[in-house]
């Protein structure tokens, strides 16, 4: 990383009231995904004439919040999520983190919120982990995700940007995504629902995009599917995202193929980091519009020969088969492919220390 100013001093405060040992170490051995958070929360304020100020670790604890704060007006927030990997020798380790930094400060600019700078986002990770650290938890696939986010919390209900808001970090200790192991999932095809348009928010990490995508998702797993793949909004035909994740699909003439990431598609950095890696195999890997059709018909006359979704959460999904009103495509019992599980097995192996880190890609966070 390049060298950066001087991060913000945080006061610690440390919980008088820990969860006990035992009551940890039996949340570590099932954690599931979010439903448990650790000791400590990282807050830091700011306001339009002092800037960021206040910087803190403090007990994991409710948020005093007065009912006309323009966050639960307006959906004027934005979200990061990434993982904290223990690595074999015990030291704790983060993936791209100044991606999620750069993400957050695109996102906090499009939704009119303060952005905050790269130095004061890792240092806010760094101090969070290093006081909660024993809540990192071994073994494969396994780690604790790390959700910053920024909220306007100032009291006023006019329209217009807040000049009052406040950045959090919480830390979630987060399971195998794949509790039975990689297992490729069914897709819903959403015909009615667009996730986003051109100019609109769909490349900022904000709730209302999630929010928008519960009905559909709803829609999904009433027809038996893991997930949504969201059509373009201005013509219905082209692939958008699948709910929260990135979209690639194999073709028997060996190319990687993805949709761009062009404004109304999130840059996802798992997306990015397997486009590299790909690319470091020899992979040929094109980022073009693909049509919806193109899709279902590369997959049933096997040009197709493999499709995947990419995300922090589950790093890369196996895809099986496309559902929609119309019909379906490809096998509902159909394996993980040759390359989806070579690419997941190499990233997941940069993320826990086990491959090569050839491009810098890991960030200490135990020092």
């Amino acid at each position: 990383m390049t060298a950066a100013a001087a991060p913000i001093a945080f006061q610690r405060r440390l919980t008088e009231t820990p969860i006990s040992v035992e009551t940890r170490e039996h949340i570590l051995a099932d954690p599931s995904f979010g439903r448990y958070f650790t000791d400590h929360m990282i807050a830091i304020d700011w306001t339009a004439d002092r800037g960021w100020h206040d910087a803190r670790l403090q007990p994991y604890g409710p948020l005093t919040m007065d009912p006309a704060s323009a966050v639960l007006h307006y959906g004027q927030e934005v979200f990061e999520g990434l993982k904290a990997f223990r690595h074999a020798d015990g030291s704790i380790w983060t993936f791209r983190p100044e991606q999620n930094a750069a993400r957050l400060q695109g996102s906090a600019r499009r939704l009119a919120l303060p952005e905050l700078s790269t130095t004061d986002f890792l240092e806010s990770l760094r101090v969070l982990v290093s006081a909660d650290a024993a809540w990192v938890p071994s073994g494969a696939e396994r780690s604790l995700y790390l959700r910053p986010f920024i909220i306007a919390n100032e009291t006023f209900i006019g329209v217009r940007p807040a000049r009052v808001a406040a950045y959090y970090a919480i830390a979630s200790p987060a399971g195998p995504y794949f509790e039975e192991g990689v297992k490729p999932v069914s897709i819903w095809v959403s015909t009615e629902f667009s996730r986003a348009g051109r100019g609109g928010t769909g490349a900022a990490k904000s709730g209302g995009n999630y929010a928008s995508s519960l009905l559909p998702q709803n829609e999904a797993q009433s027809n038996g599917c893991a997930q949504v793949l969201f059509a373009d909004a201005e013509t219905g035909t082209r692939i958008d995202e699948v709910g929260s994740m990135n979209i690639f699909f194999l073709t028997r003439e060996n190319v990687l193929v993805t949709p761009p990431a062009s404004g109304s598609i999130l840059e996802g950095i798992t997306r990015d980091s397997v486009i590299q890696i790909a690319r470091d195999r020899g992979l040929r890997v094109d980022e073009r519009d693909v049509l919806i059709a193109e899709l279902c018909d590369g997959m049933t006359s096997g040009e197709i020969t493999e499709v995947f979704a990419t995300g922090t959460a589950g790093v890369i999904t196996p895809i099986a088969q496309l559902k929609s009103r119309e019909g379906a495509w490809g096998s509902a019992d159909a394996a993980v492919g040759d390359v989806t599980r070579e690419l997941r097995d190499e990233l997941t192996g940069i993320q826990r220390g086990h491959r090569a880190d050839r491009h810098g890609w890991m960030w200490r966070l135990d020092e």
